[in-house]
C-alpha cells in the first residue's frame, strides 16, 4: 500500500515523496501529478520514450533521477546536452530495447530548432509531459519541505501567509526560501510570521497590498 498523502497533494499508486538519497522530497499536486503519474506506469507507453518540460525549480530534474532509479531507464535532462545524432540514437535504442528514455527539456519538441528530420519525425510522435506552475497548496508544501531540507523550523502559518501574497512560481519560490533562511540566520530569530512579513516586504517579494488580508488555508 502506499504511503498517505500530505495534506493538498494527491495520492499515488507508488510514493515518490522521499524523493531520492540525495535529495530532498518530491511534492506533489495538481500542477506535477499527471506527468509523475505517466512516469510512473512506463508499461503503458505508446512509445518508449517521452519528454518532460516544466520551469526551472519545478523538481523536474529530480523526477528523471526518480525515474531512472525505478524503471532503469535512461534520462537526458536539457535536449541540448546532446548532439541531435545522439538523441536520435537513444531514441531508437529505446525503442529496440524496451528500456525507456526520458528528455527534460524547457520546452516541447515542437519547439526544438531540430535540423535532423528523422528525428524531428520520432520526436511529432513523443508524448510531452508539462510541470504547471504551482497552485497554492503545493507552493505551500514545497516551501515546508525546502526548509524542512535546509534544516530550518518553520513556526505554525508561516508558508500559508507567505502563499496568498507570494507571485506563484517555482523561481520565486526558491527565492523567498533562501531570503528568509538567509535573515534567520543572520538576525538569531526564529522564523515566525513577523520575521517572514518583514524580510519578505523589504526585498519586494510579497505583495503589500494584500499585507492585511486575512488567510483561510484552503489546503487542509
Amino acid at each position: 500500500m502506499g504511503a498517505r498523502a500530505p495534506s493538498g497533494q494527491i495520492a499515488l499508486p507508488l510514493d515518490w515523496s522521499a524523493g531520492g538519497a540525495n535529495d530532498g522530497p518530491l511534492v506533489i499536486g495538481t500542477s506535477n501529478a499527471d506527468a509523475v503519474r505517466y512516469l510512473r506506469h512506463v508499461a503503458t507507453w505508446p512509445v518508449r520514450t517521452a519528454v518532460l518540460t516544466g520551469p526551472r525549480g519545478s523538481g523536474r530534474s529530480l523526477m528523471g533521477r526518480l525515474f531512472a532509479r525505478d524503471t532503469g531507464g535512461r534520462v537526458i535532462d536539457g535536449h541540448t546536452s546532446v548532439g541531435e545524432e545522439e538523441l536520435f540514437h537513444a531514441w531508437n535504442a529505446a525503442q529496440a530495447s524496451g528500456s525507456p528514455l526520458l528528455v527534460i527539456a524547457d520546452a516541447p519538441p515542437a519547439e526544438w530548432n531540430v535540423a535532423l528530420p528523422d528525428l524531428r519525425s520520432r520526436l511529432a510522435a513523443v508524448p510531452v509531459l508539462v510541470i504547471g506552475e504551482p497552485d497554492d497548496c503545493l507552493a505551500r508544501d514545497l516551501i515546508e519541505a525546502l526548509f524542512a531540507q535546509r534544516g530550518v523550523a518553520l513556526a505554525p502559518g508561516v508558508a500559508s501567509y507567505i502563499v496568498p501574497r507570494m507571485e506563484r512560481s517555482y523561481a520565486m519560490i526558491h527565492r523567498i526560501v533562501a531570503a528568509l533562511d538567509a535573515a534567520s540566520l543572520e538576525q538569531g530569530r526564529r522564523l515566525g510570521v513577523r520575521l517572514a512579513r518583514e524580510t519578505l516586504l523589504s526585498q519586494g517579494l510579497i505583495d503589500p497590498d494584500l499585507l492585511e488580508r486575512q488567510d483561510e488555508d484552503q489546503c487542509r
